[in-house]
């Protein structure tokens, strides 16, 4: 999907909220601006107070789980960053003890999980599959990450960059997601790891994470930053 469409996707529910104002047209005028910028503040608050943190998304069989997981992205598959074992290492910053640089190898050694969890996308599909992984909160604890900060933000190889709540960072299904479908995770979909969190929309989903860091300041979101309400949580 191009840019346009995904802004006509990530405005929708906003775009709707602004037929309650009396005289706004949709435009890029100030006052409709800030209109969207309230009813999205205010989705983040609805979205964040009735987050669970111990609440599982749903869980599905093997056989519900596709074995050829759509490819989604701004650009063609073609355009993915190729990541190598050799050369790549995962950075720490923030409000963290130790900010050793991980390689691949030593982030597969840790221990793994899997689950089969639905994708949602906020372009209107969805897709169930099957991913192995480390728990976030197991790999932040390990690197003695401040859990009592707010945020854990990634920046990608492919420019991306997002940001999530600690509550969602620490959700036992928040899945540093090193398999697809019991295969290493195709350099498309994201390899060495992207994250995996069934709580949230997929755009919430960051691949070819480079950097983690944890914050008490709100990151930044690559689609937040283009319309899309920044919680975004399901």
């Amino acid at each position: 999907m191009d840019l346009e469409r995904r802004r006509l996707f990530g405005g929708g529910l906003s775009l709707g909220a602004l037929t309650m104002l009396t005289g706004c047209d949709i435009s890029d005028h100030d006052s409709v601006q800030r209109a969207l910028a309230l009813v999205s503040r205010f989705n983040d608050r609805v979205q964040a107070a009735i987050f669970g943190p111990n609440k599982l998304a749903p869980t599905f069989s093997e056989a519900e789980a596709v074995k050829d997981f759509r490819y989604n992205a701004w650009y063609g598959p073609e355009k993915s960053p190729v990541l190598t074992s050799a050369d790549y290492r995962l950075m720490l910053a923030g409000q963290i003890k130790d900010k050793t640089p991980w390689t691949v190898e030593k982030l597969y050694s840790l221990p793994q999980v899997t689950q089969i969890t639905r994708h949602v996308c906020v372009e209107g599909w969805n897709m169930i599959g099957k991913w192995t992984g480390t728990p976030l909160g197991v790999f932040l604890n390990q690197i003695g990450a401040d859990t009592t900060a707010k945020y854990v933000g990634f920046e990608c190889a492919d420019g991306y960059y997002e940001g999530i709540d600690m509550a969602t960072a620490m959700h036992p299904q928040t899945l540093m997601a090193f398999k697809l479908s019991d295969n290493i995770l195709p350099t498309r979909h994201g390899y060495p790891f992207k994250l995996r969190i069934p709580t949230k929309l997929g755009f919430k989903n960051p691949k070819f994470v480079t950097t983690i860091y944890v914050t008490n300041q709100q990151p930044k979101g690559f689609w937040t930053d283009r319309g899309y309400n920044w919680f975004s949580g399901i």
